[in-house]
């Protein structure tokens, strides 16, 4: 199976692909991210982040929402955010929202 990566930027929207689902797992008693043979757990801020993955949304609103919410410093939320985001896309767990067609 070929992976389709992508490189991450401010205009990005990030999505999980389809074959990748971000649950709780009750018996873990932590968010995770399951795909066919491999299961991924990643930490609260990622779950977050994560959850603002909705293919609608492009990663520079992503980093707004956070740096709002977190009183933060945009610049530095955004090389996390960015850097997280490109690692995830690397091990194939993001892909890029395709335009939906009419």
């Amino acid at each position: 199976m070929a992976s389709r990566n992508i490189t991450v930027s401010e205009s990005s929207r990030p999505v999980l692909p389809r074959h990748a689902k971000l649950r709780f797992d009750e018996t873990r008693q932590r968010w995770v991210i399951l795909a066919p043979e491999r299961v991924l757990a990643p930490d609260d801020i990622a779950v977050e982040i994560l959850q603002l993955c909705d293919g609608a949304r492009d990663v520079a609103a992503i980093i707004d929402v956070l740096a709002a919410k977190y009183t933060a410093d945009r610049a530095e939320i955004g090389t996390d955010v960015l850097s997280m985001l490109q690692d995830l896309a690397d091990k194939g767990f993001l892909t890029e929202a395709r335009e939906k067609t009419p």
